[in-house]
């Protein structure tokens, strides 16, 4: 069992049968009472966000957790199916357990955190930045690349992105699926 000075960024804790993983932590100190650790944390298996505090030394209980590849194969009424580079084992995982479903597209590699004591899946994580086509968007005058300006463009997956614009219809763009942000146009290699 671990204490309270085990705590980092993005530890999965179990606590009143809830997962939270830390977001952010910290120690505070005083003159006459004993340290407290103090940590905000985010649910896994919840939508909720809680602030905590313990004694300084405190035990916790932490959830061993394994990241593995997994490739995105399809979405159904079940929710999105996965399967295991490795074993060809297929998995299924709800929409709220993914990081960014709108960027998912068929074939692309995603991380599958799993809990190591029940091994069920307990989020999906897909790389920082993907490259996606665009299917969709207003045509681009020649001179439009001055201005910061943007306009919505659709990408291969269905997804909305703010695109500058100078980007067109076919063309590919890097996209940060963390903010859902526009990233840079990839160039075609030749």
């Amino acid at each position: 069992m671990a204490s309270t000075s085990d705590i980092r960024t993005g530890l999965i804790i179990k606590m009143d049968g809830s997962l939270y993983s830390v977001v952010d932590f910290g120690l505070n100190k005083t003159a006459r009472a004993a340290a407290k650790v103090w940590a905000k944390l985010k649910g896994v298996d919840n939508s909720r966000t809680i602030e905590h505090t313990w004694n300084s030394g405190e035990k916790i209980e932490v959830v061993t957790v394994m990241k593995k590849e997994y490739q995105f194969l399809y979405k159904d009424d079940t929710g999105y199916n996965f399967m295991d580079t490795e074993t060809f084992e297929q998995i299924v995982v709800q929409e709220d357990m993914i990081n960014a479903p709108q960027f998912l597209k068929d074939g692309q590699n995603a991380h599958v955190l799993i809990n190591g004591d029940t091994d069920k899946p307990m989020g999906v994580e897909l790389p920082e930045k993907i490259v996606l086509e665009v299917t969709y968007s207003e045509p681009g005058m020649k001179g439009d690349t001055a201005t910061k300006t943007l306009k919505p463009a659709t990408v291969e997956t269905g997804a909305k992105v703010m695109v500058p614009l100078f980007i067109n219809e076919g063309e590919k763009i890097r996209v940060n699926t963390k903010s859902g942000d526009y990233v840079e146009r990839v160039k075609e290699e030749k």
